[in-house]
């Protein structure tokens, strides 16, 4: 390795003897010489590597390099700091200090660059090229993080000597007081891994509970963050969604629109059956309209008037363009009605007495 190689020549220099004002000026020429060489990766060597990877037919190289771009940068800040220390003439106790934690820092440097590299937005074209979810991606990657995090804490105890067999033990034998603390916590992540399994829904879908409605935008090991129509983001526990009737609106095949249109009782029955067969062949030449059920039919005697059920679905199950559907069917029966003349009814009562009220008669003094 490069840096041990520094390590030797600086150890060699060190035995020959130098002046204190040497050691003092090697050191920062050591460190003048990382920081150029931190200059050079950042703006020739790393941009003629990220161009070399951006012609290939595979994304990881690309992502790799990118993944651990500041972290290559500062392990290079790092050697350059620690050959120049170790040039200067300081106690053993220091030495013996920054050696484990020279290689603490090289853990983590490392550490982070796989963190960077296990972000679940690197592998969202993966998942959608061999049709896996976008949830089951960003959750796993979330685990794999958390272990990642774990195994980096323990090798740098190890590093300053801790016994790590008996911390993991110490771990093992609270787990179950943590768990029994935890309840909620844990009733959560199993909830994120029914919802995973289950998979009734996936970011971005409309969904709607007992207690929420709007678009998923992240599924977490505790919660799912869902923004309502009213722009507001609200944190729902996943043990609550996991047990809640759910319904996933986005996954709708077409929408449906069902309503009565009522008109007036004096109309002639003619009047009506052309009316119905109109509206029918409007739904029917549509483009907007699902061919598969149409119905138009005379429902029956409203307290206001006549009513024709009308009921069909629109093939778009976005909301703005149902609404531009519904509102062009609903123009052009507005059309038919106006060309047969037929009136729509509104909600009116009548009130008939029997007898004749006569009117009160003054009092006869």
């Amino acid at each position: 390795m490069f840096s041990n190689l520094l390590h030797n020549v600086v150890e060699k220099l060190y035995v020959a003897g130098m002046d204190l004002w040497q050691e003092v000026a090697l050191a920062c020429a050591i460190l003048l010489f990382f920081i150029l060489a931190r200059g050079f990766f950042t703006r020739v060597l790393f941009q003629a590597l990220l161009k070399a990877c951006r012609r290939t037919r595979s994304e990881l190289d690309e992502k790799l390099l990118l993944a651990f771009e500041r972290p290559l940068k500062s392990l290079i800040l790092l050697v350059g700091i620690y050959l120049a220390l170790l040039v200067l003439p300081l106690s053993e106790r220091f030495h013996a200090t920054v050696q484990p934690l020279y290689r603490s820092l090289i853990i983590v440097f490392v550490a982070w660059g796989f963190y960077n590299l296990l972000d679940g937005k690197n592998f969202h074209g993966f998942a959608q090229k061999h049709g896996i979810d976008l949830i089951l991606i960003d959750f796993g990657a979330k685990v794999v993080r958390v272990v990642l995090v774990a195994l980096a804490g323990v090798t740098i105890l190890q590093t300053w000597g801790y016994n790590v067999e008996g911390f993991i033990a110490g771990l093992g034998l609270g787990g179950l007081a943590f768990a029994l603390a935890a309840q909620d916590t844990v009733a959560n992540v199993f909830g994120g891994f029914v919802i995973l399994i289950d998979k009734p829904f996936s970011v971005g879908d409309w969904i709607q509970t007992p207690s929420v409605e709007g678009t998923v935008e992240q599924l977490t090991f505790r919660s799912t963050k869902i923004r309502t129509f009213a722009q507001a983001l609200v944190t729902v526990p996943n043990s609550v969604i996991a047990n809640e009737a759910l319904t996933n609106w986005s996954r709708m095949g077409k929408r449906r629109i069902r309503f009565n249109l009522t008109i007036r009782k004096d109309t002639p029955p003619e009047k009506i059956k052309s009316c119905i067969e109109k509206i029918r062949q409007l739904l029917e030449n549509h483009p907007g309209v699902h061919k598969e059920r149409i119905l138009v039919r005379f429902d029956g005697f409203g307290e206001s008037g006549l009513e024709i059920l009308i009921y069909f679905f629109t093939i778009t199950t976005v909301w703005v363009e149902h609404l531009a559907v519904k509102e062009d069917i609903n123009l052009k029966i507005l059309e038919i009605l106006a060309e047969e003349d037929v009136k729509i009814a509104f909600t009116s009562r009548s009130i008939y007495l029997e007898n004749q009220i006569k009117p009160l008669e003054g009092k006869k003094e």
